[in-house]
């Protein structure tokens, strides 16, 4: 465990970019939404990692495969990969690149479920 100022830091970004997606949400800016909550469940997911390996991740691609390794090694992780994954495709792929959202209730939905996946991660990295 590497218990470091960065890793707080990047768990307030996450919080940061949460914060900003339910902003978008009261806007209807849906894309927007999509998009800050997508980053939320990344950088909460690089602290994570970070907090289990030492290791940030430099990019997407290296933080879903260190996820995936450690949701190998620990089944409580096992369960946010599969959530990351959802939020990837759903609200990163679908709703911000091609632009579809509908329902509009499920994926605002998913925007503010990512409250509790950083919550999970925080949980995670602090209790190895």
């Amino acid at each position: 465990m590497v218990a470091t100022n960065r890793v707080r830091d990047i768990f307030a970004d996450a919080q940061a970019l949460y914060q900003d997606a339910l902003d978008m949400l009261e806007q209807d800016k849906i894309r927007n939404a999509a998009e800050k909550a997508w980053g939320a469940t990344k950088r909460a997911s690089d602290a994570l990692i970070l907090e289990r390996t030492g290791e940030e991740p430099e990019k997407s691609p290296i933080t879903s495969r260190e996820l995936r390794r450690l949701g190998g090694q620990d089944p409580r992780i096992k369960r946010l990969v599969d959530l990351y994954y959802t939020r990837m495709g759903a609200l990163h792929g679908e709703c911000f690149y091609l632009g579809l959202y509908d329902p509009i209730d499920t994926t605002e939905q998913l925007v503010r479920e990512t409250r509790d996946y950083i919550r999970d991660a925080e949980n995670l990295a602090a209790s190895p």
